[in-house]
């Protein structure tokens, strides 16, 4: 078994999503570990604020079954991938970290958006604080001690029943 990072992400019905991606995530992967979930405003647009958080779980799937497993659930809760990258979306899902592998097929491995982004690297060091990031060697709550990018982000009262 591996254990995986995932950044799970929605500006769009976000709790609906985020509810339905962890259920999804659960299905096919059991168990899953989830950080608080935060909103911050849209990077790299001008678009609604995203609810994010990060999930980990353990896998026998490979990287490629992983990132299809995600695509497949985006792609069920309406993904429009049309709008290029930096778009709103209902759903986005990404593989951050594969064990120990650094790797740039199928995806890059570990993820940029790690050190690059607060919305990624604040709840991954909620959960994994003493995890070491598998390109820097450092730990994710040092990683997070040093970020200096001015991003917003707040922590948000996740109502998880969906009631």
């Amino acid at each position: 078994m591996t254990r995986i990072y995932i950044s799970i992400g929605s500006n769009i019905n976000r709790s609906y999503h985020i509810r339905a991606a962890v259920k999804m995530l659960q299905q096919q992967l059991g168990t899953v570990l989830l950080s608080p979930v935060y909103e911050s405003e849209a990077v790299g647009f001008s678009g609604d604020p995203f609810y994010n958080l990060v999930a980990a779980a353990d896998t026998n799937l490979s990287v490629a079954d992983c990132v299809a497993l995600f695509k497949h659930i985006e792609d069920a809760y309406g993904r429009d991938r049309s709008n290029g990258r930096f778009s709103g979306r209902t759903l986005d899902l990404d593989l951050l970290t594969y064990g120990d592998l650094i790797c740039e097929n199928p995806i890059i491995l570990p993820r940029p958006e790690i050190t690059e982004n607060a919305f990624v690297l604040l709840p991954l060091s909620d959960i994994a604080a003493q995890d070491i990031h598998p390109a820097t060697g450092k730990t994710y709550a040092g990683l997070w001690q040093q970020y200096e990018k001015k991003q917003k982000l707040w922590p948000v009262t996740f109502d998880w029943s969906g009631e």
